[in-house]
């Protein structure tokens, strides 16, 4: 007889897996109201602090009067208003490709865009690490999904070597690792892309603002931006605002239009949040932006630094994610009411994930924190870490 939903409910938190929800009132600054008190947030994608920007604010108030609050259909019916091709234009300018393409969120972008290039006869070929989304995406394919041990460059070659196919070759990869903080290898991935004939897609959702000299991502950081076939970002995490993107060819943009599911069968993006995402480009590709970018750069490498002095593994991490290795998830979550209990949110991340026993606190720094914040956190957490036998 089948488990209940009340006893696999039970189970969850036996295994301490059990999630729940947990309310922010007022916008997402740097410290945020929980639970009737003022917290400090090390847990916001909202990187540069532009979600509550006065000028993406404005302009997501004028989108409403102007064009109202929803677009009323999907694309390709009348869901295309002026302000989506003004944002894809603008995307296309700012990421240097000739086109780009708009979709309601990051999950739906990688799980529309994966299986429109790749089905049977096809093969995938995904970082181990790689964001649910593009599992999800590869599942959806039917094409063969080989997965490579995390940024094992050596290791996708054998791969590559090994499946040979007279169909298509879609490389995919994260381009900053959304639980670790690292970077891909995007000039060796350019580099076997080329040899074996491959299309190289990448997932730029934490690089997206915040790196590269001109905060256009990893692919710029790197160099190879040009080089990379389809880069995908998200406009909800250092840009402040909603949705995602994917800028590429016109082709494969017409492509996309006429093969992506989730882009085909979904309502488009609302006014507000079209214009807040124009308005967070002009800032990202401005000085404002870059003093920004500058101001997060400098808080992450000092909250890496003090937490790796103070004994914890930030498992390798090189952006603004810092995550600080626990184990076990009954433990990580212990440590997140703790820090709860001494004003400070950082959330406990467990399986599925991550795999078991590499349960962490994933800290995110912010441009917009204070250093007195980031010192008396790390001060915190490395009591409580000692008393939970962490460090």
């Amino acid at each position: 007889m089948s488990r209940s939903i009340a006893e696999e409910l039970e189970e969850l938190r036996r295994q301490g897996l059990h999630r729940r929800l947990r309310p922010v009132a007022g916008s997402q600054g740097s410290r945020v109201w929980m639970e009737g008190r003022e917290v400090l947030l090390l847990c916001s994608n909202n990187y540069l602090g532009l979600a509550d920007h006065p000028r993406l604010k404005e302009a997501a108030v004028r989108a409403v009067e102007r064009f109202g609050t929803g677009s009323g259909a999907s694309r390709l019916v009348s869901g295309t208003m002026e302000l989506h091709e003004a944002l894809e234009e603008r995307l296309a300018r700012f990421k240097g490709t000739e086109a780009a393409l708009l979709f309601n969120s990051g999950y739906a972008a990688n799980s529309g865009i994966i299986p429109a290039l790749a089905g049977k006869g096809d093969v995938i070929f995904s970082d181990r690490l790689n964001h649910a989304s593009i599992v999800d995406g590869a599942l959806l394919s039917r094409a063969k999904f080989v997965r490579y041990p995390h940024n094992d460059v050596r290791a996708l070659r054998r791969l590559l070597e090994a499946n040979p196919t007279t169909g298509r070759r879609l490389i995919v990869t994260d381009g900053v690792f959304s639980m670790d903080g690292d970077v891909a290898p995007l000039r060796e991935l350019v580099a076997l892309k080329r040899e074996f004939g491959a299309l190289l897609m990448v997932d730029d959702a934490h690089g997206t603002g915040v790196l590269g000299a001109g905060g256009r991502g990893s692919g710029e950081m790197l160099g190879v931006a040009g080089k990379i076939d389809l880069q995908m970002g998200t406009l909800g995490k250092a840009l402040g605002s909603f949705g995602a993107y994917v800028a590429t060819s016109r082709e494969l943009v017409e492509y996309l239009v006429n093969r992506a599911r989730s882009f085909i069968f979904s309502t488009s993006l609302p006014p507000a949040a079209l214009a807040a995402s124009l308005a967070a480009i002009d800032i990202v590709d401005s000085p404002e932006g870059e003093t920004l970018r500058r101001r997060l750069g400098r808080n992450a490498g000092f909250f890496r630094e003090a937490a790796t002095e103070a004994g914890f593994d930030t498992m390798g991490s090189e952006t603004q994610i810092v995550p600080l290795f626990v184990g076990e998830a009954e433990k990580a979550m212990t440590f997140t009411g703790r820090l709860l209990d001494e004003g400070i949110f950082a959330q406990g991340i467990r399986p599925p994930t991550v795999p078991a026993g590499t349960c962490r606190l994933r800290c995110t720094i912010m441009a917009t924190h204070e250093d007195g914040d980031l010192v008396r956190a790390v001060a915190v957490m490395a009591r409580i870490g000692r008393e939970l036998g962490v460090l």
